[in-house]
């Protein structure tokens, strides 16, 4: 068992990349801030993402540890350290992986002066909190535990693979308000949640007399709902699986419906205000369904050996499928094919920007003295969050922009989340006649020994723009 906990901790330390994408938002220079906020202002007349390549994305993030709290070198053994990190860690704490990849994007601004977007892109999106009472047990076993109710509730986890076709659009309403929506298709190709569990299991010295201890499971409401796996699992071969999935991608899996809202509104000639709401919808899930449950109460006070006299041809008593058939039907693990449906991770940003230095060309725009002045650097605050099953995950970023040169621009941020205080990220935006080139990243700090980083970041694209005259 501890084996396994440093497989767990191998694969969900400090190699994990963070939730929020503060680099990226706001960079109007950037096609893809319109899918973070469907109301930003948009420069270009008309957009095309190369695809495969517009668009790609991967951040996740462990809250509580790193790899280098593990495997450091240290006089501490290593089995020392993941027992402190255990007892460090609580239930809130959690790892999580958001990928994206843009398979088709594409914009235009219409007569209507209305700019509309669109496209299609695939999403894995994974969290799991880390059940700290359960690791306990795993690691430590129940010997000194007698008595204590270890809450297996604390078991909360869910992810999903899904493509997401989207068509929005973007409408200048005056010189300050811009507004924008965008629908979404969801086609879920594989999804599984355990999350709203309830049960205890505690050791105590028994009152029967059989064993010395007994064991105590109550009130245990615990499930695994899946949609996408079974057929998988009985697929014949990786080629098969593949067909499935491709299969499934274009609106032949579970299907879904969302929407995401935007606005941007400037104050005066420097202030501008800005949010969004993202992911404002559900999937249903109808196909392939298999959903795993067990509820109830049981007591274990182990085995009573029995030693009767055993006649020829008669067979000994089935001591462990007897225990086998007990807790089977006082708990019991049932199979259903029950219908579900599940809300997506609904995202919030918001953004108050000050723009400053002089303007860009060198000059004021005297035929819009009522609307903003846009300047070459600007500075702000922006908020992050997501929803997630034990309450939303936060993060406030402080930024700087500057137009380096007419075709470079750059955002430096800071940004504090659950993941740590000291995260710097960079962003960068070429244009280089209409190609389009952006690259941000951010925990630049921790670089030079990335085992330290509980949360990286990596976004890039390539577009053709072109601007409006």
């Amino acid at each position: 068992m501890k084996n396994i906990f440093i497989c767990f901790i191998v694969l969900w330390s400090g190699e994990l990349l963070s939730q929020n994408k503060q680099v990226l938002y706001g960079l109007e220079e950037v096609p893809q801030n319109l899918l973070l906020n469907p109301g930003s202002k948009v420069p270009q007349k008309s957009h095309f993402g190369i695809p495969f390549l517009s668009q790609i994305h991967i951040n996740g993030g462990a809250s509580g540890i790193s790899m280098y709290d593990i495997f450091q070198e240290s006089s501490t053994d290593i089995n020392s350290r993941i027992r402190d990190k255990i007892f460090e860690m609580n239930d809130k704490d959690f790892f999580t992986i958001n990928q994206q990849l843009a398979i088709i994007d594409f914009g235009w601004l219409a007569n209507s002066e209305i700019y509309f977007s669109g496209g299609m892109y695939q999403e894995l999106d994974f969290i799991s909190y880390f059940p700290r009472d359960f690791a306990i047990l795993a690691w430590e076993g129940n010997q000194n535990y007698l008595d204590y109710e270890f809450d297996l509730g604390e078991v909360s986890t869910a992810g999903e693979l899904l493509t997401v076709f989207h068509f929005g659009a973007n409408k200048k309403v005056n010189d300050n308000l811009i507004l924008g929506v965008r629908a979404k298709v969801y086609s879920s190709l594989i999804q599984f949640q355990s999350i709203n569990n309830t049960g205890t299991f505690t050791t105590r010295e028994s009152t029967n007399g059989i064993n010395i201890y007994e064991h105590e499971l109550r009130n245990i409401d615990m499930s695994v709902q899946t949609s996408g796996y079974a057929s998988l699992r009985d697929a014949g071969g990786s080629s098969e699986v593949i067909n499935e999935i491709l299969g499934r991608s274009f609106f032949g899996g579970n299907l879904g419906l969302g929407f995401d809202f935007g606005a941007t509104y400037d104050i005066g000639k420097y202030w501008t205000v800005s949010g969004s709401v993202l992911d404002l919808g559900m999937v249903f899930h109808t196909n392939g369904v298999e959903n795993y449950e067990s509820k109830g109460d049981h007591t274990i006070n182990g085995i009573e050996l029995i030693f009767p006299s055993i006649e020829d041809g008669e067979s000994a008593i089935p001591y462990f499928s007897n225990v086998v058939e007990e807790f089977e039907n006082q708990v019991g693990v049932d199979t259903l094919q029950t219908q579900y449906t599940q809300l997506r991770p609904v995202k919030l940003n918001a953004a108050v920007e000050y723009r400053l230095g002089s303007g860009r060309g060198g000059a004021c725009d005297c035929y819009n003295m009522s609307g903003a002045v846009e300047t070459n650097q600007a500075v702000g605050l922006q908020v992050f969050s997501v929803l997630r099953p034990k309450g939303p995950q936060l993060a406030g970023t402080l930024f700087y922009y500057r137009r380096v040169w007419d075709f470079l621009s750059a955002k430096a941020t800071y940004t504090v989340d659950t993941y740590s205080a000291s995260n710097l990220g960079l962003g960068m935006v070429a244009d280089l006649g209409k190609f389009n080139f952006y690259l941000t990243a951010d925990n630049l700090l921790r670089y030079g020994n990335i085992a330290k980083a509980k949360s990286v970041s990596l976004q890039l694209g390539f577009n053709i723009k072109i601007n409006q005259e």
